[in-house]
């Protein structure tokens, strides 16, 4: 007969904040809610500027709360959690995102029952829209435009996403992995610092002959780009930059030489075109940037 921590194995929930503790804690919040028995919250902030994280930890005692002294980016404050947790399970949650309180078994089940499976994600839906589906999981990614679909994007909810199946990639809102894959494969890459970095690490779990699986028999709700705000420059930089990147370090081959010439020849033009027309001078010089910061780097693209 199994005991609870063989029927309930550790789950560390880890979650980065950067200057929104009070979203942060309307997350804790409904984590209080989950049912099940067994997991650690560890609240990484990420050198918050112009936030008192503190609060965090006089309004939730039990969270394991570490502050870094800068700010880390997405994948790093992650990696300062990983190096806290005990779980056998970690799963990494958006800190704009709320749970529901039986989030946690069909996710820890799907891992138990299948050691083949390297990750999963549950349905991501939008918090002020909760019809709507964000993911139900990830199509391949394109080597020719280097952006992969979110499956059920914007679509109503309704049964034809509520089947668990093998997907193409984690989604950084919402992924639970074993430690054993992470002591195998390695923690998040840094170099991203902002998006990309789950695909990348996807991809890694997939080379070490890992599946990835969306899980609909549970989901989470997404409020989406609170810390980093809609369409400004900040991200239209890391989005170029770490898609070429994503490039650089996972394509090689035919792929790898079709991607370059479609972004060379075809989307690199276009772009510049599109961001001069539209009279978006911030947006084209951050743009620009991030097509640079490759040409800069060229030799660097493992860390």
């Amino acid at each position: 007969m199994k005991n609870k921590e063989e029927t309930y194995p550790l789950v560390s929930v880890i979650t980065v904040n950067y200057n929104h503790s009070a979203v942060t804690c309307e997350l804790l919040a409904s984590l209080q809610k989950v049912t099940y028995p067994r997991m650690e919250v560890i609240v990484v902030d990420n050198g918050s500027p112009s936030d008192t994280p503190d609060r965090i930890k006089e309004l939730y005692p039990e969270t394991i709360l570490i502050k870094s002294s800068k700010n880390l980016g997405f994948a790093g404050g992650n990696n300062l959690g990983i190096m806290q947790a005990k779980g056998k399970y970690l799963f990494f949650l958006n800190n704009d995102t709320e749970v529901h309180a039986g989030v946690m078994e069909p996710l820890v089940g799907l891992l138990e029952n299948d050691p083949g499976v390297g990750a999963v994600s549950p349905k991501i839906k939008y918090f002020d829209a909760p019809e709507l589906i964000q993911y139900a999981g990830f199509t391949r990614m394109n080597p020719w435009t280097i952006r992969n679909k979110a499956v059920g994007f914007k679509q109503p909810d309704n049964p034809a996403y509520d089947q668990v199946s093998v997907t193409n990639s984690i989604h950084g809102a919402a992924m639970m992995i074993p430690r054993h894959v992470i002591d195998e494969i390695g923690m998040m890459p840094e170099i991203y610092f902002l998006y990309y970095e789950e695909h990348d690490w996807g991809e890694m779990i997939k080379r070490a002959g890992y599946k990835i699986y969306y899980q609909p028999a549970t989901f989470i709700l997404h409020k989406e780009s609170v810390s980093t705000g809609r369409n400004s420059p900040f991200i239209t930089y890391y989005l170029t930059r770490n898609r070429l990147l994503f490039a650089r370090r996972n394509f090689s081959g035919f792929p790898f030489l079709f991607s370059i010439f479609f972004q060379t020849f075809i989307s690199i033009p276009k772009n510049i075109i599109l961001y001069f027309v539209s009279r978006r001078p911030k947006h084209l010089k951050a743009y620009l940037r991030g097509i640079g910061w490759n040409f800069m780097n060229k030799k660097n693209s493992t860390l």
